[in-house]
């Protein structure tokens, strides 16, 4: 019955979009969202086991569906969220679609440029919460009032593993970067953390793709011999550093470098957002939730849509009110929280809009460690020692 009144308020909706938030059968409200997902053509990724899965993203969205459903329904509050695939090319017509049925809550899983030209063609008809998009122009000189980030951007996830390399005293780095835009805008954050918490990058060099295919039954053969001559003569280092967004090198790196030494950013030691391996903070309960649901383990993309919804959800509980106005205003509050299973609760930065959340480092079996370190102090939030402070930034709404 539950389905069937959904599917009832929603072409309901079509036609007077005001609709979506008067009460149906029993007095129930409905809440409807969407996630927009934006897919490009890509090479398969080095290893099998980072195959996209065709649910991604999506699967975060239907656990934060039910989580929210759960407490809604003593609420009398009902929560949608539709599903989009699309492409660059088809991505404004979609969103037209979702416009035109006056969706509120908007998800997106695109690129910087996507992601920015989605949120320009939303305007003040919907809010656009960013759970895909690392860019720091996005949350700086590009950001816009109409966008949340619930994905953490380049700054927050470099700072959360210099603070770790830091506490190591491992201050010497040696930054590989890719060749691709993320890359190079991936590789700037690393040598801002590395400015900002007394680290000095030794040598920068860059691995050019040169397209082709990532993996062969004779990759690992090439790589053995190509990566220990790629690496080789660096100053000495203490770690060595990879941003590769696209991932085209750096899963080659660990045991192939030239000197003997840790591999951490694109590969190895990772700052994420979410990592399969976590247990802490009631996470183990939260991840075997989602793997009943879904099949597979939890990846960035998931927790981050699904943490996106769950914004929407709570503040839904909190106002008791399904009006995506007062939604709205109460998720940019200053008394606006949600539990994300990181040991602490997560809220919205003013400046830039981007979610306050702790960084995971992960190795592909563990959590190492968790970021902000205890030793980095804030006269406001630890959190807020991770990716640009107040005083620091560009946005200007």
């Amino acid at each position: 019955m539950k389905g069937r009144i959904i599917i009832l308020l929603a072409g309901l909706a079509a036609a007077n979009p005001a609709l979506a938030q008067d009460s149906g059968a029993g007095g129930t409200q409905t809440v409807r969202a969407a996630v927009l997902r934006v897919d490009v053509p890509r090479l398969p990724p080095i290893s099998r086991l980072d195959t996209r899965p065709e649910d991604l993203g999506f699967a975060g969205a239907r656990l934060a569906i039910e989580d929210n459903d759960t407490t809604g329904r003593f609420m009398g509050q009902d929560f949608e969220a539709l599903e989009v695939v699309a492409t660059p090319e088809t991505a404004p017509v979609e969103m037209d679609k979702l416009l035109a049925e006056g969706i509120p809550f908007i998800v997106t899983l695109a690129g910087d440029a996507d992601t920015l030209a989605l949120a320009d063609q939303a305007g003040d008809r919907a809010l656009v919460l960013n759970a895909g998009a690392r860019g720091d122009a996005l949350r700086g000189k590009d950001c816009r009032v109409n966008v949340i980030h619930t994905a953490p951007s380049h700054a927050m996830l470099a700072d959360a593993l210099a603070q770790f390399l830091m506490w190591k005293k491992w201050p010497d780095w040696f930054l590989i970067a890719g060749s691709h835009p993320e890359d190079v805008a991936l590789a700037d954050a690393y040598r801002r953390a590395a400015a900002k918490f007394g680290a000095k990058i030794v040598e920068t060099r860059t691995y050019e793709d040169t397209g082709g295919s990532r993996r062969s039954d004779s990759g690992h053969v090439q790589v053995q011999k190509q990566m220990p001559v790629f690496t080789q003569r660096a100053p000495d280092h203490d770690v060595l550093i990879a941003a590769d967004e696209n991932d085209v090198f750096a899963n080659w790196l660990p045991y192939e470098t030239w000197d003997p030494r840790p591999v951490a950013g694109s590969a190895g030691l990772v700052p994420r957002s979410w990592a399969p391996s976590l247990e802490a903070w009631g996470a183990t309960q939260f991840q075997n939730r989602f793997e009943k649901l879904s099949g597979r383990p939890m990846r960035e993309e998931d927790y981050q849509v699904w943490i996106a919804l769950r914004m929407i959800g709570e503040a839904a509980t909190r106002t008791q009110s399904t009006e995506p106005a007062k939604l709205k205003e109460f998720m940019l509050s200053e008394n606006f929280e949600v539990a994300g299973f990181k040991g602490q609760k997560l809220t919205i930065r003013d400046w830039d809009h981007q979610l306050r959340q702790p960084i995971l480092l992960a190795t592909p079996s563990v959590t190492a460690s968790v970021s902000p370190q205890d030793q980095y102090l804030h006269q406001s939030s630890a959190l807020d020692t991770l990716g640009i402070d107040r005083p620091e930034t560009e946005c200007k709404f």
